[in-house]
């Protein structure tokens, strides 16, 4: 019945069709490549396709991460922009809604994979990527592999500022005088904040000092800056760590 309902959308989506293979093929797919290299292509897929087109494939939602959408009828419509105050602070959608959902999850017997849409226009996405049997989490955003190569740990999941900043906590240093190592996604309970820009593709990851015991760091955007909370209380107490404009500073030539 999913199928059928959506079909109308797929006929007039090629990388909605697309993908809807690909995830229905998955342990096919990996019979014939290694895991990374189907997940390089799932995610390649997830970076063109539009949020319509990640239910269509049968992705859970934010709504229910562990069911395909129950109203295509509605969310298989053309989305409809919110004004100024009816507009969520992260830009998330949850269903059903025209033009689906802002999130969508997705597993398999060897991995998970989340898409996080900026919000708004949908004009960004970031999409997480974790092998049960490995030890990291990949990110892309827009295509383009975020924190490559660097042996950062990442959550498996982030959060948008304003369509254009993605929040991501990441393992803090190992020397902090507060650091443990305990169960989690991640692997250390003092942890730093990765901020990608997607405007920019830069990124930056801020790696708390001594005195600042970042067990739940936050991350808002104030006008042109960018405040720090250490725990989700200091965020209600408006108690930042750090203030930091929006765009790096970059340093004046010699």
């Amino acid at each position: 019945m999913r199928d059928e309902e959506w079909a109308e959308w797929l006929r007039q989506s090629p990388p909605g069709t697309e993908l809807l293979a690909c995830w229905q093929q998955a342990q096919d797919e990996m019979r014939q490549v290694d895991r990374d290299a189907y997940g390089e292509r799932l995610a390649a897929l997830l970076s063109v396709a539009s949020a319509r087109d990640c239910a269509a494939a049968g992705f859970g939602c934010t709504r229910r991460m562990d069911r395909v959408c129950r109203e295509p009828s509605v969310c298989s419509q053309d989305p409809v922009v919110p004004s100024a105050a009816e507009a969520l602070p992260r830009g998330e959608r949850e269903g059903p809604v025209q033009g689906a959902c802002g999130g969508f999850h997705g597993s398999r017997a060897d991995f998970v994979v989340r898409v996080q849409f900026s919000g708004g226009a949908d004009r960004h996405r970031a999409v997480f990527w974790q092998g049960w049997e490995a030890s990291g989490v990949r990110l892309w955003v827009d295509g383009v592999p975020v924190a490559a190569g660097t042996g950062t740990h990442l959550d498996s999941y982030g959060h948008w500022l304003d369509g254009r900043f993605l929040a991501v906590q990441a393992d803090g240093p190992d020397d902090h005088p507060r650091q443990s190592y305990g169960p989690g996604q991640l692997v250390t309970s003092i942890v730093s904040v990765l901020i990608h820009d997607a405007a920019h593709g830069t990124t930056r990851t801020l790696v708390p000092g001594p005195h600042e015991t970042w067990t739940d760091p936050r991350v808002v955007l104030v006008g042109g800056t960018l405040r720090v909370y250490a725990t989700r209380e200091a965020l209600a107490a408006d108690v930042p760590d750090r203030i930091l404009p929006a765009r790096p500073v970059r340093p004046a030539p010699e």
